[in-house]
């Protein structure tokens, strides 16, 4: 049997599934082995590459003028990205409520976006901070414009700043005190990799009930990530997590990368990683 069909014909040949490699012992299949590191049935890896070019140049561009945006108003705007169930809203729930205690006059504001439900904002806006939820219906990810639409609305943009209405990309002459954006993407760890949004820098949320070998299973997200934060550490006495181990693994995939450890229900690492926030890296 063909073992990239399925079908009768064990010589069979498959121009079109040209990009799919087999491993000749197991059988396994990589569907992300051609050009386009990607497979859509029907469609050419030479139409693929030109596709998503199109779409992520013109979801960069947008991203472009967000992140100027963003500096225009002295906004650091950080992406969380994770698989679901990481705790990324609870953390940044804790996160402001430490900024309550520490930093009491920073402005803050959160967008959430989820597929569906207002949740995660209503979650953050019960801390008493600025929220916008961005539901993407069947879209597994958060994109540029989203950003820039859900940006406008928040009270971080219009305290220090009034402009007339579809001025996003103007020009701006003056600053402003330091205030922080948490862009909460959609849960999963594939998508969210290749969509800039005009962020400072993604942060990977792991948490150790996750097995310590995802920064190698989906290593585009582990690339892309400025830090990586382990979360959820208070469970680590009642797992098998390897933390040695899964840092190794995601600095396999970007050397570079920083790590801390937090637990966002008892507040370990909290002043590190609000150390981060405020201060990030250049």
């Amino acid at each position: 049997m063909c073992v990239v069909c399925g079908c009768a014909n064990p010589t069979a040949t498959h121009p079109e599934q040209a990009h799919v490699a087999v491993n000749a012992s197991t059988g396994d299949l990589h569907y992300g082995a051609g050009a386009a590191r990607v497979s859509v049935p029907g469609m050419s890896q030479a139409r693929a590459i030109k596709l998503e070019a199109d779409v992520l140049g013109e979801n960069n561009h947008i991203a472009a003028a967000n992140r100027a945006h963003f500096a225009s108003h002295g906004v650091t705007a950080y992406n969380l990205v994770s698989s679901p169930g990481s705790g990324k809203t609870t953390l940044l729930c804790a996160t402001i409520e430490h900024l309550k205690q520490h930093a009491p006059a920073l402005p803050l504001a959160v967008i959430e976006g989820d597929q569906q439900t207002s949740n995660d904002a209503d979650r953050i806006r019960a801390t008493g901070a600025s929220a916008i939820q961005v539901n993407t219906g069947k879209g597994c990810h958060l994109d540029a414009q989203m950003v820039a639409d859900a940006f406008g609305r928040l009270d971080l943009h219009g305290h220090s700043h009034a402009h007339e209405p579809g001025t996003a990309d103007h020009a701006h002459d003056h600053h402003h005190a330091e205030s922080l954006l948490f862009i909460e993407n959609v849960g999963n760890l594939v998508c969210p990799a290749m969509w800039d949004l005009g962020e400072a820098a993604k942060i990977a949320i792991l948490s150790v009930t996750e097995g310590e070998d995802k920064p190698l299973k989906y290593p585009d997200m582990f690339a892309a990530a400025k830090l990586m934060v382990l979360n959820k550490t208070d469970l680590l006495p009642y797992l098998d997590f390897d933390v040695p181990k899964c840092i190794e693994y995601a600095r396999r995939v970007n050397p570079g990368i920083e790590v801390l450890l937090v637990s966002a229900k008892t507040g370990a690492g909290l002043d590190a990683w609000v150390e981060w926030l405020l201060h990030p890296q250049d």
